[in-house]
């Protein structure tokens, strides 16, 4: 039953406009908001750090942008859709029927800056330093996207801001779309610019990002709709769950490493 104090989404067009045979859908616009804001800020720091030249950033965000799109879907279809995938291998290239996945996406993004930092002579853990800030304010404009197109809802709820949405069927649910725009977005974005206004041991801006990352995706995974074909895993915990505790434990060890002096010197990301 629907609860009468609860807020119903309405039933929002995925698609904002058609342009011809191309479609400009909300979710899109939310990965170029992104997209822009990272290119607006990762300019500002190169102003700041001689160790970077608008060129190098231009071509790390492009290389980046390419991680994000391939291993967002390959993370997808191999984290969330085995079956599916070994049933149809061609379901890998199936992008009209949507898929992404941050975690195979975070692994792409970890794989071009590997090879960005062999091809320009830079150190992996600086350069991660430099993008993790970038990133934030994305995630957080993807999550109002979902939050829009009404998917990716929460668990049932009867707190006052429970909503209903329309593919979620009659019940009110945590509108958990918006925690984590919170969470992963704005909150994670402040830490991590209060944290790089001084000078940190190289790895421990990336250290702090996978770890504040891995805290709230964690903490909101309690209020989100488990996927319907996976439901909890072991131990009560969903896949989500599951794939952020290994970037916990890694962020939280790149921070040891990084205040030890294990890595390279100083370097100020601002």
């Amino acid at each position: 039953m629907i609860q009468q104090q609860a807020w119903v989404l309405p039933q929002i067009d995925p698609v904002i406009v058609s342009l011809g045979p191309v479609d400009i859908r909300w979710y899109g616009l939310m990965y170029l908001l992104g997209l822009a804001f990272a290119f607006w800020y990762g300019n500002r720091q190169v102003k700041r750090d001689p160790n970077w030249t608008s060129e190098q950033f231009s071509d790390l965000l492009f290389w980046c942008f390419l991680g994000v799109v391939i291993g967002g879907r390959v993370g997808y279809v191999l984290f969330y859709q085995f079956p599916r995938f070994l049933e149809n291998p061609l379901y890998l290239f199936d992008i009209t029927s949507g898929g992404m996945s941050f975690h195979g996406g975070l692994l792409g993004v970890i794989a071009t800056i590997i090879i960005f930092a062999r091809v320009k002579a830079k150190a992996i853990l600086a350069v991660g330093d430099f993008i993790a800030p970038l990133v934030p304010v994305g995630l957080g404009l993807g999550r109002i996207g979902n939050f829009i197109n009404g998917e990716l809802w929460g668990r049932p709820a009867d707190v006052p801001w429970a909503m209903v949405f329309p593919s979620g069927g009659p019940v009110a649910r945590h509108p958990s779309q918006l925690y984590e725009a919170g969470l992963e977005g704005l909150l994670l974005f402040f830490v991590l610019w209060l944290f790089t206004r001084k000078p940190r041991p190289t790895g421990a801006v990336g250290g702090l990002f996978l770890i504040g990352y891995g805290a709230a995706r964690f903490t909101v995974e309690f209020f989100r709709e488990p996927d319907e074909h996976l439901g909890l895993l072991s131990l009560g915990m969903s896949m989500g769950q599951w794939l952020t505790v290994p970037m916990i434990l890694v962020g939280v060890v790149l921070m040891v490493l990084a205040y030890q002096g294990r890595f390279q010197s100083k370097v100020k990301v601002k």
